[in-house]
């Protein structure tokens, strides 16, 4: 019993820092990077463009690397400290496109450990004959403690305009990465003896889920999906904080305090994340995601018509429902790449997973998003944000929409 709960808690501790060191900045670089070094929209959606850019081929790589030759949690172990070492030099550049290039370094040593965190996780779990569905989310909550955690002390140090929120990140980062080499161990599984192709050689073995119509409509409709996941991460503070240019809002505790706002997203995941095995074994992963999916729309939708004063509910409410919109979606999606495919394939499926969702689907939501909101919503340097959300809502009702008679899926109570 001992030994079990220690595999807990380590594991525990691991997520809380894997999420800490990209709380640290994610919500928070909007500011630096418009109020700070006053550089333009379109290069900001170029900059979150090296999360999906990163994803798209980083995960699966070092996803095929611990399937086949090398220990995941020391794989796991150097990118943390090579991401780390990246962040470092942030606060030292001074021009956005050096930036650019500083960050797709640092996404593409930071963005594969994700996949890597699921795999060791699930892999310690099964090792100790837990139920992957009902004591991940548990564990995986603690991700989202540390995200907001990192969020407030951030804002509430005055560091969400500040250099200072890199070297947090940084050292959150190094840390991580020397603690991971004392996590429980996550070596590749033997390979059969039987003659391979070069696809199984080279471990390409995943890609052969596009061949599956269920799965390759699922890697689909993630992307799709992917695509509306970072954009309030990315525009959310500085919506807020835009507020201080109308003199009625200007003092308001919403502009003052705007990450902790944004903190009531990563509060409500909380509570959702510890939801999700009920209502995956309830439900289904269609309906779940559907869920998911509808959440997207009340999420934009309510920023599009919130504000500081009459409108603070809204505002509110959209981050409570931003708990359902990304953890229904994102952890369930990733039990659901677990659970469907083989234990040999397990760190490269999921890096496939995060290549959709975090790679083609957030390049394709980063780069549209900042072109969209430079061309279309932003007038004598002012953008009209209840255009620009009330866009983003209708994107996602589309994807909802399509989703729903596309997919095909009979759930079994005893699955998901």
């Amino acid at each position: 019993m001992e030994r079990i709960f220690s595999i807990k808690i380590r594991l525990t501790l691991m997520n809380f820092l894997q999420f800490f060191v990209w709380g640290a900045w994610l919500i928070t670089i909007a500011n630096y990077w418009f109020a700070t070094k006053g550089w333009g929209g379109a290069e900001f959606g170029a900059i979150f463009s090296t999360l999906g850019i990163s994803s798209i081929f980083m995960p699966t790589i070092f996803g095929i690397i611990a399937d086949r030759w090398m220990n995941a949690e020391k794989l796991y172990s150097i990118l943390h400290i090579l991401s780390g070492i990246t962040v470092l030099f942030f606060p030292q550049i001074n021009d956005p496109h050096t930036f650019f290039w500083f960050m797709l370094i640092a996404m593409s040593f930071y963005m594969p450990t994700i996949a890597l965190n699921y795999s060791i996780t699930y892999n310690a779990l099964k090792t100790n004959h837990f139920d992957v569905v009902k004591d991940f989310p548990p564990i995986r909550v603690w991700g989202t403690v540390g995200f907001i955690i990192a969020m407030w002390v951030t804002n509430l140090s005055g560091n969400k305009a500040t250099d200072m929120q890199f070297y947090i990140s940084a050292a959150g980062s190094i840390l991580l990465g020397l603690y991971s080499l004392t996590l429980p161990k996550c070596p590749p599984l033997k390979q059969t003896a039987t003659k391979s192709s070069w696809v199984e050689v080279l471990g390409l073995n995943a890609f052969k889920l596009f061949a599956n119509y269920k799965m390759a409509l699922f890697f689909l409709f993630s992307m799709l999906l992917g695509a509306a996941l970072q954009l309030t991460n990315m525009y959310g503070d500085t919506f807020l904080d835009d507020f201080r240019k109308m003199p009625i809002y200007a003092d308001s505790f919403v502009v003052k305090y705007s990450t902790i706002i944004m903190s009531i997203s990563q509060i409500s995941e909380t509570l959702f994340i510890l939801a999700i095995p009920f209502f995956l074994k309830k439900f289904g992963i269609k309906n779940v995601m559907l869920i998911s999916m509808f959440a997207w729309v009340l999420r934009f939708g309510l920023f599009s018509y919130g504000d500081p004063a009459g409108g603070l509910w809204m505002i509110v409410l959209s981050c409570i429902v931003y708990g359902m919109a990304f953890d229904f979606f994102q952890i369930s999606g990733s039990l659901f790449v677990e659970t469907t495919t083989d234990s040999n394939i397990r760190s490269s499926a999921q890096g496939l997973f995060m290549m959709m969702t975090n790679g083609f689907g957030s390049v394709i939501g980063s780069v549209v998003s900042g072109e969209l909101i430079d061309r279309f919503f932003t007038h004598n340097g002012t953008k009209d944000w209840h255009s620009i959300w009330l866009t983003f809502a209708i994107y996602a009702l589309v994807v909802a929409v399509l989703f729903s008679f596309m997919f095909k899926h009979k759930h079994d109570p005893a699955k998901i």
